[in-house]
């Protein structure tokens, strides 16, 4: 049996957020570190690769119980291997596709705005100089629609899977999306998980199961 099962849901922004784009050039007053945006659209955008490498890395740190000693992607436990994908060995495609985040319809752009200005300032401890930067994060409130896709081959691989992204979910709202995390920045929630299946007949209740799961963990909702 082969099919796969689209996941959509919803990622609201807690914290202001900043994953960062390109900074080639930055005019004199301009943002010094602008967030990654859609080039057609110049509206920000969530890289799908910045939500991928966040999970696993803390769904292996959190097996490795020692985050001094991280093993290598060929290392990881063989869930997670199967999960995202591995080139050791015997290299397996990724089971989840994650998808780049897009703004939601139902963002209140006109009140606001989608990105602040955040300034910081980095003393020497020695010369006491100041080094002023404006880091562009987007605001706190902004929604993005939430999709991975998963590939099914068997009920008891899917179970699997979906707990331990559940956990993987859950670790994230109690990280941090992006840079500058340690100083606040970064802090999402995730919620209205939604399952479609295509071409597959697996039990969905189990594996929804887990997805409410992990959205009934969110911790920063305002």
């Amino acid at each position: 049996m082969y099919g796969k099962i689209k996941i959509t849901g919803r990622l609201t922004v807690r914290t202001g957020l900043h994953i960062g784009g390109n900074e080639a050039f930055s005019a004199i007053g301009a943002i010094d570190s602008p967030v990654v945006k859609d080039p057609f659209t110049g509206n920000p955008i969530i890289p799908g690769s910045s939500i991928k490498g966040k999970i696993r890395t803390l769904l292996a740190r959190s097996l490795a119980k020692d985050i001094e000693n991280m093993p290598l992607c060929s290392e990881d436990d063989p869930v997670i291997q199967r999960m995202f994908g591995s080139t050791a060995d015997k290299p397996q495609a990724a089971r989840f596709q994650f998808v780049d985040l897009f703004l939601s319809k139902e963002n209140k752009t006109d009140l606001v705005g989608l990105t602040e200005a955040k300034a910081e300032n980095f003393i020497d401890r020695k010369t006491s100089v100041a080094n002023p930067r404006q880091i562009e994060r987007v605001v706190a409130g902004t929604v993005f629609d939430f999709v991975l896709v998963y590939d099914a081959v068997n009920q008891d691989e899917a179970v699997e899977d979906f707990r331990m992204l559940s956990k993987g979910l859950k670790l994230l709202q109690m990280d941090y999306l992006g840079g500058h995390g340690t100083r606040g920045s970064g802090r999402v929630s995730l919620s209205d998980f939604a399952l479609t299946p295509y071409g597959c007949d697996l039990d969905m209740k189990p594996l929804q199961k887990s997805l409410n799961e992990a959205a009934e963990y969110e911790l920063f909702s305002v």
